[in-house]
């Protein structure tokens, strides 16, 4: 049988995780040692009292039945959250939970975009950002992220042609891959931006909570008129380690939340109650977990960061989340090369900087998922291999 596949499948190949996951793998069955740096997974427990929430939910039997809505608890906990984190008031119809945000912002262009329409998304990027609009047929048109200009979007660089033409942009800070935040300021450009050209914001703040050197973590829906013009995406994974539950949340502009939630309705029949109940004991709980992992990102930060440049590769401190962003050494210009050949010669695992954007390459990504320690370790033997000095 011959299959015939949609043609949207051949803008897509294996991605680069999966590739790197494979070599690992390889290497570790052959008793290499491997950092493995490329995936930004938290390694730290949830909670106990999250635990508890989510083990007492799953003894119920009622619970595993399709939960269609969210719980009335879920939704007063984000609002609750929301006005004591950012001091942003919700009303419930401005809050639906998705599955992990990488599922929210691959589905919602489907409900604000026709094939052809414009979206602006930031090049470096992480992938999903232009995933989602693709698979719904619209154009994309990146707008570039420079060093030189604090990787943040140059709004008055972008055509006003285009612009005019654009329905929707992408947003997102803290920053991954480049790992930098965003100050105040920048917000209420964007905000203005929007509404002069009639653009719907998508932020994606999913690392609000881990921002580092007293910077503060700011919600979008904080800015002046930002209810007008977008919506924000805010994840428990990484702030709260509840990765592999899947469930985030998308607040803002109630006309673009009801109208995804009506798109939602037809493919989803809910968050799974116990992870509900997990969430509310999260939001509701002690925020001590939160702060501390904070501080040992932070941590980790110093002995990554710090550590490559004390053997002579140029790694600027993260600004925020739980990743590093470093131009490749000096000598070195293909980044998806260097990654393979420093995980021959060192045993250290990161993602190459191409995978996130033409204007990626020339970078890694690191994700710190390792204690301090170990990173001193991974530093050692990157320095005694010379592998940076060929």
């Amino acid at each position: 049988m011959e299959l015939q596949f949609a043609s949207r499948m051949d803008a897509f190949q294996p991605g680069i995780f999966n590739v790197l996951n494979d070599r690992k793998l390889e290497m570790e069955k052959a008793g290499r040692k491997v950092w493995n740096l490329s995936i930004g997974t938290p390694d730290f427990p949830p909670d106990e009292h999250v635990m508890a929430a989510m083990t007492e939910a799953c003894r119920h039997p009622l619970n595993y039945t399709y939960a269609v809505n969210d719980l009335p608890e879920l939704v007063q906990a984000v609002q609750g959250w929301y006005d004591r984190r950012y001091g942003v008031a919700l009303d419930p119809d401005q809050i639906t939970s998705i599955y992990g945000s990488q599922e929210g912002i691959a589905h919602i262009a489907w409900a604000l975009c026709d094939p052809g329409d414009i979206v602006l998304v930031p090049n470096p990027g992480y992938p999903i950002f232009s995933v989602g609009p693709q698979l719904c047929g619209a154009k994309l048109v990146s707008y570039d992220l420079t060093e030189e200009n604090g990787y943040l979007p140059d709004l008055e660089g972008i055509d006003p042609a285009t612009a005019q033409k654009a329905k929707v942009m992408v947003v997102s800070y803290p920053l991954n891959p480049v790992c930098k935040a965003a100050p105040r300021s920048f917000y209420e450009k964007l905000v203005d931006f929007a509404r002069h050209y009639n653009i719907i914001i998508l932020h994606d703040n999913a690392y609000s909570e881990i921002i580092f050197d007293g910077r503060e973590g700011i919600s979008f829906l904080s800015v002046p008129g930002a209810m007008e013009v977008g919506v924000e995406f805010n994840s428990l994974s990484k702030s709260y380690c509840l990765t592999g539950a899947r469930i985030s949340f998308v607040l803002g502009n109630r006309e673009i939340v009801q109208k995804f939630k009506t798109l939602r309705s037809q493919i989803d029949y809910g968050i799974f109650r116990p992870v509900q109940l997990a969430a509310v004991a999260a939001l509701n709980g002690p925020q001590d977990g939160v702060a501390w992992r904070r501080q040992e990102y932070q941590r980790r930060r110093d002995a990554l960061c710090g550590g490559l440049r004390s053997i002579g590769w140029n790694c600027p401190d993260s600004e925020g989340s739980m990743f590093a962003w470093a131009p490749l050494p000096h000598g070195f210009t293909n980044s998806s090369r260097f990654c393979f050949d420093l995980l021959e010669h060192t045993g250290l695992l990161c993602t190459p900087g191409a995978a996130f954007g033409s204007l990626g390459e020339g970078h890694v990504r690191f994700a710190l998922v390792l204690p301090p320690e170990e990173i001193e370790a991974m530093i050692a033997s990157v320095d005694q291999s010379g592998f940076l000095k060929r």
